[in-house]
This record gives structure tokens, sequence and C-alpha cells, in this order.
């Protein structure tokens, strides 16, 4: 079996203390040292730009205004996970432009795909945040430039993929050279962009697939009214896109590695994970095969969330079994498959 051998094979979990303009910005020491204990060295945090920028209707003026101190909780992520062990992957899951799941009540004023002063604005707020984390080795700190591109599908061809992360990597060098840069993979994470490789980053692929089992009920799914009429099975859970099993998995990650080996690009599974309302056992099966899958491909991972519906903890499910660990219902079993892998 080939491997991606660029990227370590960093395991853990997603952090949402920043997650959107509402959350609070804070995060939890106590996180980083259950994802130490458990045996875990990676937090991603996907945040939203309007955190230190003005929240709610904004022009595309103020886009360029960044509050620094509001990035105070950035700050106290990167000493935690230098001093648990684990590193910290920096990404903007709202960027100036884009987010895949938008708030309507906080419209964007541009297009970071079409509109040449949204990439002009995405490549300031990496450059400023290159520049806050100068000097940090990157086996510590990484950068993950914007959540889930979209595809052709949707009207964004690899041309304008490519204009905006280009203008990121080169602010984000301009003022820190040596800083590691990762790309999700383009259709919401699910397809490599081989086209990126003279720009020497990673890529980032997701453990979503199929939609019908890891989405079930999902409200904000888009496609939730039509797949969560069928409850999921593991192989050949009810999907728009056929039959899924092990060894379409299998193939689907192979073109991630294929991609790495031959374009020399690291990969790392962002983020993954099940909603609620699968039938816990469904989960265990799918995750037990996506883990085998990745592990085997030298990839690593990291769980959307540690903590709610998609996490290990406090996950709100109706089937499991939960134990104690020190205040928190833990998944022990979801748990016992990712330690494992």
């Amino acid at each position: 079996m080939e491997q991606q051998s660029i990227l370590p094979r960093w395991r853990g979990f997603n952090l949402l203390g920043m997650y959107t303009s509402h959350h609070d910005g804070n995060f939890l020491e106590e996180d980083f040292q259950f994802i130490s204990d458990l045996g875990f060295d990676f937090v991603r945090l996907p945040m939203s730009y309007r955190r230190w920028t003005k929240g709610g209707v904004i022009t595309a003026e103020e886009v360029f205004k960044i509050d620094e101190e509001k990035l105070g909780g950035v700050d106290d992520c990167v000493r935690l996970g230098e001093k648990y062990g684990v590193h910290v992957n920096i990404n903007l899951h709202r960027a100036p432009g884009y987010c895949i799941n938008p708030n309507p009540q906080e419209p964007e004023p541009f297009d970071l795909w079409h509109d040449e002063q949204a990439v002009k604005a995405f490549a300031l707020h990496w450059g400023v945040i290159a520049k806050r984390y100068k000097g940090i080795s990157s086996k510590k700190v990484s950068f993950d430039l914007v959540n889930e591109p979209p595809g052709e599908r949707n009207g964004v061809s690899h041309e304008d993929h490519r204009r905006a992360v280009e203008a990121a990597v080169r602010a984000i060098r301009a003022a820190d050279p040596e800083r590691y840069i990762i790309a999700d993979g383009m259709d919401a994470g699910n397809t490599p962009c081989p086209e990126l490789s003279d720009l020497e980053i990673g890529e980032s692929c997701r453990a979503y697939v199929p939609m019908a089992l890891t989405h079930y009920k999902a409200s904000w799914w888009k496609d939730n009214a039509v797949w969560s009429k069928v409850e999921p099975v593991w192989p050949n859970s009810p999907n728009a896109d056929g039959y899924w099993d092990f060894d379409r998995l299998y193939r689907h990650y192979g073109e991630w590695v294929k991609m790495s080996n031959e374009k020399k690009i690291g990969v790392h599974c962002g983020e993954g994970g099940v909603y609620i309302h699968t039938p816990h056992a469904v989960v265990l099966s799918w995750f037990e095969n996506v883990m085998d899958i990745l592990k085997g491909y030298n990839i690593g991972y990291a769980l959307w969330n540690l903590r709610g519906d998609f996490g290990i903890f406090d996950s709100n499910r109706k089937d499991v079994a939960y134990e104690d660990y020190h205040g928190h219902l833990l998944d022990r079993k979801l748990l016992d498959i990712l330690q494992r892998h």
C-alpha cells in the first residue's frame, strides 16, 4: 500500500472557541490536557475572521480593519499546544468573501472566488496572522487557509481557487517563509488539487462520505430532506452518489495518496465524524473502516469535534452507554477506535 509520507500523522480534534463571531473566543486548558492524556497530538481551530473584524452587516472597507487584540484566544491555544505537546492548526472557517455555511445575518460584501478585493482581504488577514506567529516552529503551528472551498459544480474553477490560495500563500511567506501551509481540497474537501503542487503546500481532505450516513437528519445539510428519510446502514447507505463500502472509501482516499506521491503534497484529514442521529452501531462500523484506511495510508485526522454532537465527549446521542470522564460523558467505544488508529 502506498502512503503519504510528507506530513506527520497528526491525530486529534477541532476546537470551536472562535468558530463564529458569536462564540466567546475562549479555549479551555482542560481540552488540551484531555487530548494529550488520551494520546492525541493535534487541534484544528476553525475560526471566523469576523471575530477580529466587525460582526453583522459589514462593508468591503471594514473587512480590511483588523483588531489584533481579538486574536488573543489563538495565542492561548499556541501556548497550551506547546505546554501539552499538541500541534495547533489555525484555519479560517469563514474567510473574507466565503463560508461554506454562511450566516444570512452576516452577509459577505464580496466573493472570494471572483472578486479581487476579497482576494486582497484574504491575503491581508493571513499576512497579519503570519506576522503574529513568526518564529514559532511549524512543528508546533501550521495554517489551513480556508475551510472547504466549493468546486466547479458551484461555479468555482480550479483557476478561481488557485488565485485565492496563491495570494494567501504569498502573503504568509512574505511574513514568515518557514510556515507550513495547508489548503483544503475543493468540493468541500473531497477533491484533491494536484495543480497546487508548485506552491509547496499540503492539502486537507475530509471524512464525511457518504453524507447520507455522516449527516443523517442534520438540519443544515442541503440534501437532508431527501436522504434523511431512510435510516443509514453501513455499508450501502442511501446516497445520491450511489453505493458506498470499504472498497469505495479505499479508492476515494487512494486518490489523495496518489496525488501525494506524484506531486509531493502532504495530506491530512482536517475534519471527520458522524452526527448524532445515525445509529451508534453504524457509526462505529463506519469509523472502523475509515480509520483502517487512513492509518494504512498514513493520513492523520481531526474529529469534528471534541465535545458536542460529533465528538467523543458530551455528544448528546441517545443510544450510547456513556462513561464518566472527569465530569464529562465519554463515548468509550468511539474513543477506543480512534486510539487504535
